[in-house]
């Protein structure tokens, strides 16, 4: 048996389900069109996290009828992802779910409608992007892009290179990843001051807030420089035209594991293994993940949103409750567990942090010591999320080989 993970590969369903692979249950081409004609749901950065969390988000509210549109991925940094991996595989790619008692969910990933390069040089493709922040049905813009990407300085605190030259040049000839999305929405606004929400969604404090002052910096600069009409800073900075909602994520995705492309070819299914491009970006036409994933969103949007909390692992929630969420986790109940324990698991020897407290009695004592001994008294309850059992979920979860 050969599966092939494309639309045409894909209409063999019955090959595909009897290899156990959930696949889309919402037509696919309808939603592609439909996605295009009225996008609602723009993605910069296609990396394995999108994939494994936010693409998969939106299939869940295409298959439960929530949500009939699909997700439009920019990628701003390493565009070869898009031409070498998306497009081949006509945006599909396989979900590889790995839970803790060792057992695997598959599901193939289909609600990725367009994939484009967020590249000023690559004309179409920014053209195209240009086009869809003009159009009313544009509700949000999620990123997945590091910490890093929101950056404008060095460590010494002088702008960027390609930062100082968008501060000089205006919008129309951008190179910077934030200099990209402030063109972008630049275009926003000049279309009639059209309101949407920017929506962070990487591992970072105050997240909205990076992204708003990075956002304002290159307006602030243009319109001082004369390179924008007056007012686009005054619209990034009017929330009602213009969110940056706060949100706090967790989801573990490694690099795709060569052992998994092994298993999934075993099973019949062509050319998975992975990749490293140019940029040095481990990429593979599938991503593999563990289970539990969390991501709560300060609930402001301006223009509307879809249902995301019909989605497994999203909440909605005020912008206090996502702060005490991101403090829940950051300083009490994951990343004290792992920074006092994984040290030690690497000089010991181990490669996986579940290995580690797995087949290690002493360093289960101590993660357990540290999480619910010395964490849980002093832990901030969002309400939202229950600290007892985000611990407990800390402590069990296991990513196997």
């Amino acid at each position: 048996m050969s599966l092939n993970l494309t639309a045409a590969g894909l209409a063999d369903q019955k090959a595909w389900e009897a290899a156990g692979y959930a696949l889309p249950s919402y037509d696919r081409e309808a939603m592609i069109t439909r996605t295009k004609e009225s996008p609602c749901w723009v993605h910069f950065g296609a990396g394995n996290i999108f994939r494994a969390f936010q693409a998969n988000t939106a299939q869940e509210l295409l298959n439960n009828g929530t949500f009939d549109r699909g997700v439009i991925v920019a990628e701003g940094f390493d565009t070869e992802i898009i031409r070498d991996m998306y497009q081949p595989h006509d945006n599909l790619s396989i979900l590889v779910t790995l839970k803790a008692d060792g057992s695997v969910e598959k599901t193939v990933v289909g609600s990725i409608a367009e994939s484009l390069a967020a590249d000023t040089a690559d004309s179409p493709d920014f053209a195209r992007l240009k086009e869809i922040f003009t159009k009313d049905s544009l509700q949000m813009a999620t990123f997945t892009i590091t910490e890093k990407g929101y950056s404008l300085k060095n460590g010494a605190g002088e702008l960027l290179p390609s930062v100082a030259a968008d501060f000089a040049a205006g919008p129309s000839s951008v190179t910077s990843y934030m200099g990209k999305v402030a063109s972008l929405l630049y275009e926003r606004f000049l279309a009639g001051e059209k309101p949407f929400a920017m929506v962070s969604t990487d591992n970072c404090s105050h997240n909205g807030e990076k992204l708003s002052l990075a956002l304002t910096a290159y307006a602030s600069a243009w319109e001082e420089n004369k390179l924008v009409q007056p007012g686009f800073l005054s619209y990034l900075q009017n929330p009602e035209k213009v969110s940056f909602p706060w949100t706090m994520i967790d989801k573990i995705t490694p690099r795709p594991s060569e052992q998994i492309a092994a298993d999934l070819e075993k099973l019949g299914v062509e050319d998975m293994q992975p990749v490293i491009t140019g940029k040095k970006t481990y990429i593979a036409p599938f991503v593999n993940a563990e289970k539990p994933q969390y991501l709560v969103i300060e609930d402001h949007f301006p223009n509307g949103r879809p249902a995301l909390e019909k989605g497994f692992g999203v909440y909605m929630a005020d912008r206090n409750t996502v702060n005490l969420s991101e403090r829940m986790k950051v300083t009490v109940c994951l990343n004290p567990v792992h920074s006092a324990t994984g040290p030690l698991g690497v000089v010991q020897g181990y490669d996986l942090f579940a290995h580690m407290l797995n087949t290690n009695e002493d360093m289960m004592k101590m993660a357990r010591m540290i999480a619910y001994d010395e964490g849980l008294p002093v832990v901030p309850d969002p309400g939202i999320l229950s600290p007892q059992a985000f611990v407990d979920e800390t402590v069990q979860r296991s990513i196997p080989e």
